[in-house]
């Protein structure tokens, strides 16, 4: 796991890049946060969607929710860039677009839209 540091407003974000997949249940999006906040000491997070279950857009597993809420359980903040235009499941964009205008989890398409999301918060 590779963790960069970007600084912008004042504001510290960890992106984190992997080969393998981050988060793939609960208890690996646990792991992740704990390693970002032990290593860097942040709670705003950007990861690549490639490093992400494909179970998670599925929401008949549930799995999306459980695991970002454990993200607003644990006042961390995601960041998830990737393209999303192949779902068509309405629930999914549905569900893509109140996480968007929400405060907590963005799925967004480039690592700039990841920046100016979370940099807007103070951690």
């Amino acid at each position: 796991m590779n963790i960069q540091q970007i600084n912008k407003n004042g504001v510290s974000i960890a992106y984190v890049t992997n080969n393998e997949i981050l988060i793939s249940d609960v208890q690996s999006a646990l792991d992740l946060m704990a390693t970002v906040r032990y290593e860097v000491d942040c709670n705003l997070i950007i990861v690549n969607k490639s490093e992400v279950s494909e179970t998670l857009f599925d929401l008949k597993t549930r799995l999306a929710g459980e695991v970002l809420q454990k993200f607003i359980n644990y006042q961390t903040k995601i960041a998830i860039i990737g393209d999303y235009s192949g779902y068509t499941s309405k629930s999914l964009k549905d569900f893509i677009y109140e996480s968007n205008n929400g405060n907590d989890i963005f799925f967004v398409s480039d690592e700039h839209q990841a920046i100016e999301k979370l940099s807007g918060f103070k951690a």
